[in-house]
């Protein structure tokens, strides 16, 4: 199975600086994923101004099988994490990532996408905050919801692979990163200078290979990895 994580900047292609579906859809399928995570996708709120992204992406890319989590409201939409799969989902859930509790902080809603999949397979999708009191909570959020087996967790962390916050997370998956050739970094595309993004699974999962393709749609390169259930 591939596997891509994925934040797409709400679809904003980083050398046009605007929303542009057919690159990040292009990106999508340039990696040829059976599961993609998504991070900053919109989505449609009272109002008409956005579009559903995980729809449009899905609709581009031929991916059957969608889902959005919402972490934020606001007047016209939704923000939060999507799923692509061309794997049958069997059940979803949206579950909050809790507020840290800095008073000079300034947080933003987060949320982690629990999907189970066909095959007994778990995916968890999470975007961390920027505050470390977050990502703490982003982390025991995590922990709360891995299966055992067959698990995967990808996203966008905003933490660097030599973080503290990352060991809990370490004791009980395998960062596919270990495959890399070569220290291999996602953010920004066009000059990555830091390695933000992640890919684990759970130790049944072998690893096969990963991968940070030097791709410049999104902001941030996108991360793969391919892993035999």
């Amino acid at each position: 199975m591939k596997i891509a994580s994925f934040n797409v900047q709400h679809c904003n292609a980083f050398l046009e600086q605007k929303i542009n579906y057919r690159v990040m859809a292009d990106a999508i399928l340039s990696l040829d994923a059976d599961i993609v995570g998504l991070n900053e996708i919109y989505s449609r709120g009272e109002g008409v101004l956005l579009d559903e992204q995980t729809e449009v992406l899905g609709a581009l890319t031929g991916y059957r099988y969608r889902r959005f989590a919402r972490a934020i409201d606001f007047k016209d939409g939704r923000y939060g994490n999507g799923f692509l799969s061309r794997i049958p989902i069997e059940s979803s859930e949206v579950i909050p990532v809790p507020k840290g509790n800095t008073a000079q902080a300034h947080y933003e809603d987060r949320c982690l996408l629990k999907v189970r999949l066909e095959g007994g397979i778990t995916v968890l999708v999470i975007h961390f905050g920027l505050n470390f009191d977050e990502q703490e909570n982003a982390v025991h959020t995590v922990l709360e919801n891995l299966a055992d087996e067959k698990c995967v967790l990808m996203g966008d962390f905003n933490v660097d692979p030599d973080s503290e916050l990352l060991l809990p997370i370490r004791e009980r998956m395998k960062d596919t990163a270990e495959l890399f050739d070569a220290p291999l970094l996602s953010f920004p595309s066009d000059r990555p200078n830091c390695k933000i993004d992640y890919i684990f699974v759970s130790p049944d999962v072998k690893v096969i290979s990963a991968d940070i393709p030097e791709i410049i749609a999104s902001d941030h390169r996108p991360h793969t990895a391919a892993v035999e259930l």
